[in-house]
């Protein structure tokens, strides 16, 4: 309750504010400033943080909750709005904002003395006798770098030290995968292993092209000289370099200088990855995770004006993923930091568009390790977000098919999928109760209502689990017309659940995403129309094996409530105590008078049914003797039903 007078305190005074550009500062209660916003109108922006809590995330409600109270300051325009709030997040790091650490400190190259050397990167030059190369911006490209030269002429990466380790231990995996001459064994001469070495650090100082040139040279003198070992081994690294050459191509740009961003949402963090091109080659990456998850315009402005207010340079093309909240505002930004004009590219289609996928699934894949999952999976529900407009990522998605013949036997099923996989221990079978005939709109209207009735239910009993859970996503297997007939129940319902329909084509199989008033096409978007596709087949198959299931009992409960004085009841027993009905017709008369809710002259009924051995009996009544022959029974094999 104090909270609530607090925030209604807080949006009273938020209201009072001016319609102008400015910044504002929010504090909590140890006046600590825990997050700063600019506004284009103070008013209209500061009073959404104190207004209704359903239009915020999980992270901004929190800071909401925190807030003590506020100050503000007037600028003369958003962009001066826009420079003072990087400028003050910058000094005063609030926690609520995007904070980016800025560890871009010089690298360099370690080269160990002795007799047995190594190459190893390291942070800051130290007075042990070894001699360093550098310094180098990028940590990232020289480690790349250190490994690939590793890779290439098989030295060694672990720690053991050499002769003192000569024949302790087995070889590790590298030796075994050819990326390691494994030195541990005692087989490599120190001299073929300085010779190594020595190629290995060319190839880091002078570069790939300088390395092919220098041991193509040497190995047509071995050849020369006959010396056909040495010159097979020269001609394998220079196949390696080769290959790792052709490797890096993938990852090359038509564009001299530029920076290329891409962001991915998860459940709870956003995960930014930056590739660095300088001479249209990969020079630097970056990886950034954050808590919260904002929309997505608002969480790339905020991202480039916090990344460049730590960076030294700004590249003349800044590569981005999507659209940026305020983008005439950071492009002028930008160019003012850079003193020549920036241009805030968004590719659709070619090679940019193709970086900025890569750039993607590396955010993704830093989703993914936050979230205990895999980097497809958290890759196609990103991108299931995206192509649907959610304001967040589906990672607890239900879906619902209905089932029928002819009307006969409605049932459906209810399969659930959380971060991107099926969750077998969620799934729901429904018989439809209120629905006679095939009317497939009737039946998903009521298994709708009756999924959500549970849902309030489990609230007031506290619990958030199985259909105390709301979705992130609800999908029904069918077009338009299933999301038109179900969307009215959920407002009736008051469920705010985003609703879409799952469409095929005349082959069963996916084609497109159904709102109310269209069709969303997914072909395009790989990995999100597999995740689709593999969840229609999903509710499709145990829609259809629960109604399969419901057929065969329903025939199997027909045979037995054929027999006079068998009615439901026991004929429920029966299949209970026996489990199937090839098992009751291969029972005797014994065993079935011992079964529970059998009669003498119900069994003996029974057992006629099945073995066609008339007595001769009263006529009439529960005694009254029936014939069969045994064609009659059903064609079953023991112990199937």
């Amino acid at each position: 309750m104090e909270q609530e007078d607090k925030r209604r305190e807080l949006r009273q005074k938020a209201m009072r504010l001016p319609l102008s550009p400015g910044v504002y500062l929010m504090h909590n209660k140890a006046g600590e400033i825990i997050y700063i916003g600019k506004a284009k109108a103070l008013k209209n922006r500061v009073s959404q943080y104190f207004g209704s809590e359903k239009n915020h995330d999980a992270k901004v409600r929190r800071m909401v909750s925190n807030v003590d109270w506020f100050e503000y300051i007037l600028c003369d325009s958003e962009f001066e709005a826009l420079v003072l709030e990087s400028s003050l997040i910058k000094q005063n790091q609030p926690k609520y904002n995007i904070l980016l650490k800025d560890d871009k400190g010089y690298s360099y190259i370690r080269v160990s003395g002795g007799p047995w050397p190594r190459i190893t990167e390291v942070k800051k030059v130290e007075d042990d006798g070894a001699k360093y190369i550098g310094p180098y911006l990028s940590s990232w490209s020289i480690k790349q770098t250190i490994d690939s030269a590793r890779k290439i002429f098989k030295l060694p990466d672990c720690t053991r030290k050499f002769p003192q380790d000569f024949g302790k231990g087995r070889p590790c995996l590298n030796y075994y995968i050819k990326q390691c001459c494994a030195p541990c064994r005692g087989r490599v001469s120190e001299a073929e292993y300085n010779e190594a070495f020595q190629e290995a650090l060319d190839f880091i100082k002078g570069g790939s092209s300088t390395s092919v040139k220098a041991l193509t040279a040497k190995m047509e003198e071995a050849a020369e000289n006959m010396e056909f070992e040495l010159a097979a081994r020269l001609r394998d690294r220079i196949a390696a370099i080769n290959k790792m050459k052709e490797r890096q191509k993938v990852v090359a740009s038509k564009i001299e200088e530029q920076d290329v961003f891409a962001l991915a949402q998860g459940e709870t963090h956003t995960a930014f990855e930056v590739f660095r091109f300088t001479g249209g080659k990969l020079s630097d990456r970056e990886s950034f995770l954050t808590e919260g998850c904002q929309p997505d315009p608002e969480a790339r402005s905020e991202f480039l004006r916090q990344y460049y207010a730590i960076r030294d340079r700004v590249p003349p093309v800044v590569t981005i993923d999507g659209p940026v909240e305020d983008a005439e505002l950071v492009v002028r930004w930008l160019s003012e930091k850079r003193g020549k004009s920036v241009k805030l590219h968004v590719p659709q289609r070619g090679e940019q568009a193709q970086l900025v996928q890569m750039c993607r699934q590396n955010a993704a894949e830093s989703i993914a390790r936050q979230a205990g999952s895999t980097g497809r999976d958290a890759s196609a529900l990103d991108e299931l977000r995206r192509l649907l407009g959610l304001e967040k990522v589906p990672a607890y998605i239900e879906c619902y098919d209905i089932s029928n013949l002819q009307g006969g036997e409605n049932v459906a099923g209810m399969v659930v999928f959380e971060n991107g996989r099926p969750l077998k221990s969620a799934y729901r079978k429904f018989k439809i109760q209120t629905v006679t005939g095939q009317d497939d709109y009737g039946s998903m209207r009521e298994v709708i209502r009756r999924r959500f009735t549970e849902y309030y239910a489990h609230q007031q009993q506290g619990d958030a689990e199985g259909f105390g859970r709301l979705p992130d996503l609800v999908l029904l297997d069918g077009g338009k017309g299933h999301v038109a007939a179900v969307q009215p129940v959920l407002q009736e319902m008051g469920v705010n659940v985003p609703l879409f329909g799952l469409v095929k084509d005349d082959k069963h199989r996916t084609r497109a995403i159904a709102l109310s008033g269209g069709e969303i096409a997914i072909q395009s978007n790989r990995r999100a129309f597999t995740l689709l596709s593999t969840i229609q087949d999903e509710v499709h198959r145990f829609a259809i094996g629960y109604h399969r299931q419901q057929r065969k009992k329903a025939a199997v409960s027909s045979t037995l409530t054929s027999i006079p004085g068998i009615g439901e009841a026991r004929a429920k027993a029966l299949l209970k105590h026996f489990k199937t009905v090839a098992a009751i017709g291969q029972a005797d008369l014994k065993e079935l008078e011992e079964a529970p809710s059998m009669t003498q002259p119900a069994a003996r009924r029974v057992y006629q049914f099945f073995h066609g051995e008339p007595e001769n009996e009263a006529p009439g009544g529960e005694n009254t003797p029936i014939l069969r022959e045994k064609t009659a029974v059903p064609a079953q094999k023991p112990g199937k039903n």
